[in-house]
């Protein structure tokens, strides 16, 4: 079967997160790909622990680049998670396959990848103003099962 969607972390520093994240994808069969360097060892128990027995569940690849994964989907359409848009997820048109890219939890996603892909940059709605972001976990949740919303919806018209 293949994934309805693929979560990028790029460069993730907090174990429980990306645990919380695998857990995701194991429970809606996303897979997930993890950009090094990683901000933690694969072996942490916070990250074991987090995502529970379901890292056997999940399917997931470490990559050294994001410009190695980049280059091994060529044909891939990718959609980068940001603060620094306008344009919220919910004006993209999802498809089967896409691939969801978000950042670091302090620094989010590098500027030039941002610059380059500016008509794929998304944000998730804040009604605070005062509030500057989500957690990473929230937010991969959040876009996940918008698209999976989406791609549920297009399959039934």
């Amino acid at each position: 079967m293949n994934a309805p969607l693929r979560v990028v972390l790029v460069e993730p520093e907090i174990p429980p997160n990306t645990g919380n994240i695998a857990r995701l994808c194991a429970a809606t069969r996303c897979e997930l790909h993890l950009i090094e360097p990683l901000g933690f060892e694969l072996s942490d128990r916070t990250l074991k622990r987090a995502g529970m027995d379901y890292w056997e569940q999940c399917v997931w690849r470490a990559w050294p680049s994001f410009e190695a994964l980049s280059l091994e989907h060529p044909g891939g359409r990718f959609w980068y998670l940001t603060t620094k848009t306008k344009r919220t997820l919910w004006e993209a048109a999802f498809r089967e396959g896409d691939f969801l890219v978000f950042g670091r939890e302090t620094k989010g996603l590098p500027e030039s990848l941002l610059e380059a892909n500016e008509a794929h940059c998304l944000t998730l709605p804040i009604a605070n103003p005062q509030s500057r972001s989500l957690n990473l976990a929230t937010a991969v949740a959040a876009t996940v099962y918008e698209g999976l919303r989406q791609l549920t919806s297009s399959r039934t018209t």
